[in-house]
């Protein structure tokens, strides 16, 4: 028999919190029988909607805490005032062994600076990283860093690359996921220094043989590469970029589908093919970044996702813990140490 997980989820996290929250582990709970679930928050507001639903309810255990992190709050004050709060109990759970992942739509801020604190890194890693899928006309791809870490060293991307592995293994099941850089263009000689000595250690470490160089902004909707690593200011421009284009071809669709009675005609003969391009770009399918590179499983859900989208990011720590994810990165990280020509530290893990 499979064994059993739990998933700390912060109900209070997220602009529709608690009940996007509750209703979302519902939808987990179908998905996955062997999953339980730690409801950090007010009990007084949960208790009561997990009484609508018996069967997640008797899969279900409450935390109780009456505090909570605002959307708008700083992650410094969050640090100070927020240790008996539903974000950080959740992540305390982790850390504790009481839940193997935690689960949150609130503050990203908040929750990256609790995550670290609360869960460490993983000996060998520098910075966590914020790692998430995007669709592409290959599948699907993983990118990082996502807004962590504004700027980055060869060393840092070069640790994004191993996170980055490791995520596509055991979110998407690929067994050599390919990987490239994310640069101003494909040449060598092209881009910053930093990226240029990220590729040069890349070719020389365990990954070379999955690392395919550099590959420019337009590969991501390609699917060039499984793994697009950057730093987290380059990354988080392209994911808005990526989603208002979403947004921007959805809209266009609908206003064009509107301009005349045979466009309308041919809107209800489409349909079904519309149905589905729109169910592939659904951004709930995707829901679900993950703050890799930490010593525990930490997801940040969308805050305005509904049930369907928090389902989805739970599925994704559920994968994550499923897969040993933590554990490949730990044995990439070994390997990488074990060809350096002479003894590492955290800060220097690459030949």
């Amino acid at each position: 028999m499979t064994a059993r997980l739990t998933i700390a989820l912060d109900v209070m996290g997220g602009d529709r919190a608690p009940a996007v929250v509750i209703d979302g582990a519902n939808i987990a709970r179908e998905r996955f029988p062997n999953v339980d679930f730690l409801m950090v928050g007010d009990e007084q507001r949960i208790a009561p909607l997990l009484a609508r639903l018996p069967l997640l309810q008797k899969v279900s255990q409450i935390l109780h805490t009456d505090k909570s992190v605002s959307a708008d709050e700083k992650p410094s004050v969050a640090l100070r005032t927020g240790r008996q709060s539903s974000m950080r109990l959740a992540l305390d759970a982790v850390a504790d062994g009481r839940a193997v992942a935690a689960v949150s739509a609130g503050n990203t801020g908040a929750l990256m600076a609790m995550a670290k604190l609360s869960l460490r890194t993983v000996p060998g890693i520098d910075r966590p990283a914020i790692a998430s899928i995007l669709p592409s006309q290959r599948g699907e791809t993983v990118m990082l860093d996502l807004g962590a870490n504004v700027a980055c060293d060869a060393e840092n991307l070069v640790q994004f690359a191993i996170m980055g592995d490791a995520f596509a293994r055991a979110v998407l099941g690929l067994v050599n996921p390919s990987i490239g850089l994310l640069n101003i263009g494909s040449e060598e000689m092209k881009g910053r220094e930093e990226l240029r000595q990220a590729a040069a250690l890349l070719r020389e470490s365990p990954l070379a043989a999955q690392f395919k160089g550099f590959v420019e902004g337009n590969n991501l909707s390609s699917g060039t590469v499984d793994v697009v690593v950057t730093d987290g200011f380059t990354g988080n421009v392209a994911l808005k970029t990526a989603e208002g284009t979403a947004q921007l071809i959805v809209h266009l669709l609908r206003e064009s589908f509107k301009s005349s009675i045979w466009a309308r005609v041919a809107y209800l003969l489409m349909r079904p093919a519309l149905s589905q391009f729109r169910n592939r770009v659904d951004p709930r399918r995707y829901n679900g970044a993950v703050f890799v590179g930490l010593n525990g499983i930490a997801v940040k859900s969308h805050g305005g996702t509904d049930g369907l989208g928090f389902a989805n990011a739970i599925g994704v720590a559920v994968d994550m813990a499923m897969h040993g994810f933590l554990d490949k990165i730990r044995g990439q990280i070994a390997a990488l140490q074990a060809t350096a020509a002479e003894p590492v530290s955290a800060v220097s893990v690459v030949p």
